[in-house]
């Protein structure tokens, strides 16, 4: 009986204690200070709206009024960092060569025409700027703005020679980098830990791990920027008559999962930005904010502004 009791008292306490904590972490953690706050992110520049990852898309982006630019890194066979999402050149570029092995003054332009990942049967058409772009080209171009940078492949140089520019151009202040592995995010955080990382996927997992079992209040947490995607809109991305059974239960228990509005106001609350992706339809946008989201990731920077103004969502929110 005194066990049973002990056990008891025990556990209550616990529940309790990680109940108050997660509606008040500051009690337990310091809260981390930004530098920056953004509600608009542009994803690939805005793939939707211009040839993703150009100088095109990202001067449309700044210029509708976005406050991060997201984008994607590789090395070239000569050691300089570019700015383009896949490893290869087949799909953006229709030739069948990796960046690696392609010199920067070698590398072809894009092709006229590419597909929007996250936008079904969607495709964007370019104009003049069909030229991928140095890294050095966004940080010279766009010195204020905020950007969020995928590194793209476990790279001990790449990751060495995005910290070197990223210290060049005083940009410490102003970027996030990470990738959805552990191994990348954990050397880009070894190689400069002035710059703030995002959480990769198995910590992720780990974080909702240690939500749902209470721990999370308890825990210290490094990073500082929580991107996520919203599962709900696969059935968008793909021919839902394609999805079976399986993976509709599947994209039902992730998106109920990982959209948890307390989850996303305890971590905002320790000053932790919390980024949905990747979202095009105002609908989306509308629960993302509602769930307490801090930004939305878009292909479309034009669409998310109008909805954001419609709306009032503005930074100070």
């Amino acid at each position: 009986m005194c066990a049973a009791v002990y056990v008891l008292s025990t556990v209550t306490g616990y529940v309790l204690t990680s109940a108050l904590l997660l509606k008040c972490p500051t009690l337990l953690h310091r809260r981390k200070r930004g530098t920056f706050l953004s509600r608009h992110i542009s994803h690939r520049g805005g793939a939707g709206e211009n040839l993703e990852n150009t100088m095109a898309a990202f001067k449309h982006a700044v210029d509708v009024g976005t406050d991060m630019l997201e984008l994607d890194c590789h090395l070239t066979k000569d050691g300089q960092v570019v700015v383009t999402h896949d490893a290869n050149l087949q799909r953006g570029c229709g030739i069948n060569a990796d960046i690696s092995s392609v010199a920067y003054a070698e590398l072809p332009p894009y092709l006229c025409k590419l597909g929007v990942t996250f936008q079904r049967e969607c495709f964007c058409e370019g104009g003049q700027d069909k030229r991928i772009p140095l890294l050095r080209d966004v940080f010279d171009a766009f010195p204020n703005t905020p950007v969020n940078i995928d590194i793209k492949v476990n790279d001990d140089k790449l990751i060495k020679k995005v910290s070197e520019l990223v210290v060049k151009y005083d940009r410490e202040h102003l970027t996030v980098w990470g990738n959805a592995s552990n191994k990348i995010v954990k050397k880009c955080y070894k190689e400069n830990p002035h710059i703030p990382v995002l959480f990769s996927f198995p910590r992720v997992l780990q974080i909702l791990g240690f939500f749902y079992t209470g721990l999370l209040p308890f825990v210290p947490l490094k990073e500082q920027f929580l991107e996520i995607p919203m599962p709900s809109i696969i059935p968008k991305l793909v021919d839902p008559e394609k999805l079976t059974r399986t993976q509709r239960i599947i994209t039902w228990l992730a998106d109920t999962l990982l959209m948890r509005k307390a989850l996303f106001k305890h971590l905002t609350a320790r000053g932790i930005q919390v980024y949905v992706w990747v979202l095009n339809d105002e609908e989306d946008f509308q629960r993302a904010f509602e769930l307490g989201a801090t930004g939305v990731m878009t292909d479309f920077p034009s669409k998310l502004k109008d909805f954001m103004d419609r709306n009032g969502i503005d930074k100070t929110q």
